[in-house]
């Protein structure tokens, strides 16, 4: 059984102990059994954003397959939750409470969505089951516009986010903007005090989207676009309610997903024309798509690439095949590493999904504490010590939150240990060679010379003197990692000669708990 498998279980059964405690409050008892049903459940994931930022583009990118709305349509309009399923299936949730099950209609490879006559704003949610891997560790979740022209519309996306009387209906955000502005920031801020208590856990990613048009559809626009993402990820706004910055082409990294052979060859023709007519060609939608061109290629099949890769992406696929790039395969590989989107699904697998279960065990974790605040109970002390007892007995949960505020203004981690220390909490990964910073496959020797120096180093910090209490605390949750480290790959608890190390930070606590806070 895995540890995520262990914390779930023990979790669950913290939740069932408090749902009978509080079987005589039925708005208590709703909130937690809301929430121990989403234990069950696979993390979801939403995209969360402005009109036009890309969201539904970056959905279909990341499932494989066009199944969510590009266009302006009424299912724009609603939330829509897609989910691995056998086969094809899509069920309307009315705001009535009721659920009727929406005919399957296939296009280009994926689905039309369609309401079936309910108006919008009678639908609660849109449920599309669909047989796409992606979908297997996470339901990804396409929300309406914020900041739209129908407040109607963007309030649907800030119920489903606010955790009200229940659990939000996100675990975690992918956030896609050209420039935020301060209400994007209070949505996300709401979100996380939310899902996570202000500050705690930083639950969010953030897409610089259509990455292609910042350099205005130049060749060299990604690498621009990276430079602005970076730039971005600097603001300590941004770093407050985000864990990182990515800049991603989401119709190239949607190209790159569903690339057929034939589009290799309608490109293939337009890499062997003349350049400086195909150069004209490009210039504009309305000139690539004239009835007359230079080009053996008919309106229909320049409209169908066109409409599949958009400008910037037929001029880079052409370059790419004019510098030697053989197929459609090795074109696709392509687009997809230039689109920013293997970076995003990286980053998603390190923050969120392979830490799913951590993810909802914390937010529940965190949802009976605020329950035991606001409405104590009978045997409250019993439900306070198993929740403190997991805390404890999970270093993950210390490390999600560690890591989360060390992101924001006021990071309590040494400054020049700031870097090494979000390594070591799994920014990068949570393989051992992944948190010390080496190539996968290093020697277990290396990595334990490797780990038993970052302990020495973080033993230091939790125990210098000048070190306030906030500072010391978070030194010493680094140092649990290193310690756990090399547990794991010495399957011992302690290095021979560091038997002392916790007796060491037994007697430092009375010196840090003196200091100042």
């Amino acid at each position: 059984m895995s540890e995520g498998t262990t914390l779930l279980d023990d979790v669950r059964a913290l939740l069932d102990d408090a749902l009978e405690r509080y079987r005589d409050d039925p708005a208590v008892a709703g909130r937690l059994r809301a929430q121990r049903r989403r234990l069950d459940e696979p993390l979801r994931l939403a995209l969360v954003g402005r009109v036009k930022s890309g969201k539904s583009t970056l959905l279909n990118a990341l499932v494989g397959a066009r199944i969510a709305p590009t266009d302006a349509g009424e299912c724009t309009r609603v939330v829509t939750h897609y989910r691995h399923g056998a086969t094809p299936r899509v069920e309307l949730h009315g705001t009535d409470g009721g659920r009727r099950t929406l005919p399957v209609r296939r296009a280009d490879g994926g689905l039309r969505l369609e309401l079936g006559g309910t108006p919008p704003e009678e639908v609660a949610q849109l449920v599309v089951d669909w047989p796409a891997d992606h979908l297997l560790s996470a339901t990804v979740v396409d929300t309406p516009g914020i900041a739209s022209l129908s407040t109607a519309t963007s309030a649907r996306t800030r119920t489903f986010l606010e955790a009200g009387e229940g659990p939000a209906g996100a675990d975690a955000v992918v956030f896609l903007t050209r420039q935020p502005q301060p209400e994007d920031i209070a949505v996300l801020g709401a979100f996380q005090a939310g899902t996570a208590g202000e500050g705690a856990l930083t639950t969010t990613i953030t897409v610089l989207s259509r990455a292609d048009e910042v350099g205005v559809g130049r060749l060299d626009a990604l690498l621009a676009a990276g430079t602005v993402a970076r730039r971005m990820s600097a603001d300590p706004q941004v770093q407050a309610v985000s864990a990182a910055v990515v800049p991603v082409a989401g119709l190239l990294a949607l190209a790159g997903r569903t690339l057929r052979h034939g589009d290799y060859v309608a490109l293939r023709a337009l890499a062997g024309a003349d350049q400086q007519q195909v150069s004209r060609m490009l210039l504009t939608p309305d000139r690539f798509t004239r009835p007359e061109t230079p080009v053996p290629l008919s309106v229909e099949v320049r409209t169908a690439l066109l409409d599949r890769l958009g400008l910037f992406g037929i001029r880079l696929s052409i370059a790419l095949v004019r510098t030697g790039v053989p197929d459609a395969s090795a074109l696709a590989e392509e687009l997809l590493h230039r689109s920013g989107l293997t970076e995003l699904q990286r980053l998603l697998r390190v923050h969120f999904t392979d830490r799913g279960p951590q993810l909802r065990a914390g937010t529940a974790l965190r949802l009976l504490e605020s329950v035991l605040a606001e409405d104590p109970v009978e045997g409250a002390d019993e439900l306070w010590a198993g929740l403190e007892r997991l805390r404890l007995a999970t270093p993950d949960l210390a490390e999600l939150d560690l890591l989360a505020r060390s992101r924001s203004a006021g990071s309590p981690l040494p400054a020049d240990l700031r870097a090494e220390g979000e390594r070591l909490l799994g920014a990068e990964g949570t393989a051992p060679a992944a948190r010390l910073g080496l190539p996968a496959g290093t020697p277990d020797d290396e990595l334990r010379r490797a780990a038993r120096a970052a302990l020495g180093r973080w033993r230091e910090a939790a125990d210098d003197p000048l070190a306030g209490r906030p500072a010391a605390d978070a030194a010493e949750v680094v140092v649990r990692t290193c310690e756990a480290l090399l547990a794991g790959l010495d399957g011992s608890a302690t290095e021979p000669g560091a038997g002392g190390a916790a007796e060491q930070r037994d007697e430092g606590e009375d010196e840090r708990s003196g200091r100042g806070q």
